[in-house]
């Protein structure tokens, strides 16, 4: 009966320490996506492996540049740094996101020139994750 007693405590001691490593998170970027439409760009995307948190705060960050014909960037006025950031709900351990940057030119950027977005980087701020996505 005791050796009963000591391995249903074991067994219990085991789940106790489990649970809540099985309960915690491993929030990861599941898909992000950038689409450009003239000076706006927009990210979306879907993280999951969420514990339980009630939303992710998700911040955009990118630089964008005015360039010309030839492919470079004629004037130092025209570049800006760019951040959005939003609250996103989540729903079993998964949130949606979607966020737009959107560069104002003074100059505008006006054909034929063309806006480009460099240094695209989205952050979890909650659990501390990014995924850097390119230029734009």
């Amino acid at each position: 009966m005791r050796r009963f007693f000591v391995l249903t405590v074991l067994a219990l001691a085991m789940v106790a320490v489990a649970v809540p490593a099985a309960w915690a998170g491993s929030p990861h970027f599941v898909s992000v996506t950038a689409t450009r439409t003239d000076n706006s760009l927009t990210i979306k995307g879907k993280e999951a492996g969420l514990g339980n948190e009630e939303q992710v705060h998700i911040v955009v960050t990118a630089t964008a540049e005015c360039i010309n014909p030839g492919g470079h960037h004629p004037k130092a006025v025209n570049k800006e740094s760019l951040s959005e950031g939003g609250d996103f709900p989540v729903q079993n351990g998964k949130a949606n996101f979607s966020l737009t940057l959107t560069a104002t030119f003074q100059p505008d950027c006006s054909p034929p020139m063309t806006v480009r977005f460099t240094g695209v980087r989205v952050t979890d701020t909650t659990n501390g994750i990014s995924r850097n996505l390119g230029s734009f």
